[in-house]
């Protein structure tokens, strides 16, 4: 095994993970603590989804242009910042006493915290050589993966035992070590010529993904497109769109190189990652619903229930970073997807009378799964992209991950309120007048109860059978890959120039 390309190699590491699980985090930590938070600051349900809309949206404007700024302004100075503004806004949210104020901090937060994810990833990728890049995405990968999955765990916790304003204090300690070790020990990276600002390609891909995020947010509480908010957001996203295709396949220097996507790999990686994306989100969204409002479970216990999802993700990412070199990466990473599936095909099976083992093994399978895809495919993907590339290929990777979860959430959310309302009329005919006639009120209302239930409880079914579709539907992918990322003749050169 070669050796660590600077000094120091470990304490960065280190810093890059802590940098990484902290944004991570941040995605998921705040919803359990959504309740508590209405009422200390006086908003209505409705508004109060803009606490999570307006982080995700400006995270995902932001992101795509992490690799200018780092060009511009020197990646390590570009962390720094952005690590220290994080810290400071999570401080601020913590502080919120009105809406308003949450989500104005948020907003910060968000654009704060787009560029750390892909640039941790982007300098993995540089101080590691090419043979240990599998070691080093399965460091990254835990952090990545384990933010979100523990992310409600967490939130639950420290909502339940101390306050709400602690889901935000959190990253203080997180964030000033992190700081703290980037700037001792992260060298600057080497200078590049600047490039062109882009600003029309950048504003026409921010008013597309702005527009996507309202739409896919907001869709389900306005009942869709019988909403002319929906349809006009619909209208601009598409609008963004192709003018940000047109433009870049016309323009000089572009927001987005073109050039990247004549890598095989980084561009099937890119359609795998949104797939992953849509499949691992929409899991994580559905859980504590089926837990907390359908089971009755509490949030802690719901929490820990979703814990052996994370420990079989951290468990595989360990094993997959020590055998990536031996094994047909994508071997490795068929057998996450097959037991993504399996776990999937388990879960439409679930029924209103289990246990807590299900939830315990399908969590570990899944996990497992996940760990055993997520790592090589963050490693395939740019093991043979131009190293110029990396920060803003690691960008458009985790941009589509997220507009992928996005998307993947929001089709979810949607079935299964559809779904539930027609598995609720169809139970309903079995119900017949004359079975119920003479019942009190009371004994109706029980039935009612009983019958909505079970209407939900099918809606999850239906959801977790899509999950399982899709994840089928991504095998094929695998055989457009180059086998273990290496091109042909020149994977070497491609490595190293």
């Amino acid at each position: 095994m070669s050796e660590p390309k600077v000094k120091h190699h470990g304490l960065i590491t280190i810093s890059l993970m802590l940098a990484t699980i902290m944004q991570a985090l941040d995605t998921t930590i705040a919803n359990v603590a959504l309740p508590r938070m209405q009422g200390t600051l006086a908003a209505t349900q409705d508004q109060m989804s803009w606490v999570l809309t307006s982080y995700i949206l400006a995270s995902a404007i932001m992101m795509p242009l992490t690799g200018w700024l780092s060009v511009r302004f020197e990646r390590k100075h570009v962390f720094l910042i952005s690590v220290a503004s994080f810290t400071i806004a999570s401080a601020l949210c913590g502080m919120a006493i009105s809406l308003p104020q949450m989500v104005a901090f948020r907003v910060l937060q968000g654009i704060s915290g787009a560029a750390l994810v892909p640039l941790s990833q982007a300098i993995l990728f540089d101080i590691n050589p090419p043979e240990n890049f599998g070691r080093a995405m399965s460091m990254w990968g835990v952090g990545v993966m384990l933010g979100p999955i523990l992310g409600p765990a967490l939130g639950g916790w420290l909502t339940e035992d101390y306050n709400w304003r602690w889901v935000f204090f959190i990253n203080l300690p997180i964030g000033i070590i992190t700081l703290a070790g980037l700037y001792i020990f992260l060298p600057p990276a080497d200078r590049r010529p600047l490039p062109d600002f882009d600003f029309f390609g950048f504003a026409s891909l921010s008013l597309g993904i702005g527009a996507l995020q309202l739409m896919l947010d907001r869709g389900e509480l306005l009942g869709w497109f019988g909403s002319s908010e929906i349809v006009t957001e619909a209208v601009l996203a598409g609008l963004g769109f192709y003018l940000f295709i047109a433009h870049s396949a016309t323009h000089r220097h572009p927001f987005i190189s073109p050039v990247m996507f004549k890598d095989r790999n980084f561009l099937v990686g890119n359609f795998l990652i949104f797939s992953i994306g849509m499949v691992m989100f929409a899991n994580l969204a559905l859980m504590p619903q089926l837990l907390q409002t359908l089971l009755g479970y509490p949030v802690i216990t719901a929490g820990i229930l979703t814990a052996p999802r994370g420990i079989g993700t951290m468990v595989a990412m360990i094993v997959v970073g020590r055998i990536m070199h031996k094994i047909d990466t994508r071997l490795i990473m068929g057998a996450g997807l097959g037991l993504m599936a399996l776990s999937q095909w388990q879960m439409t099976g679930w029924s209103l009378e289990m246990n807590d083992t299900p939830f315990i093994t399908t969590g570990l399978i899944q996990g497992f799964g996940i760990g055993l895809v997520y790592v090589p495919l963050s490693t395939i993907a740019f093991t043979t992209l131009n190293p110029q590339y990396r920060t803003e290929g690691a960008a458009f990777f985790s941009l589509l991950r997220n507009v992928g979860s996005s998307i993947g959430i929001s089709v979810v959310q949607f079935l299964l309120t559809q779904n539930t309302q027609v598995n609720h009329a169809s139970l309903n005919e079995h119900a017949s007048i004359f079975r119920l006639w003479g019942m009190g009120r009371q004994a109706l209302a029980f039935l009612n109860a009983g019958i909505t239930r079970q209407a939900a409880m099918i809606a999850f079914l239906d959801d977790f059978q899509l999950m399982l579709i899709l994840t089928l539907a991504s095998i094929p992918l695998l055989l457009v890959f180059r086998k273990n990322g290496k091109k042909p003749a020149d994977s070497h050169a491609a490595v190293m120039e």
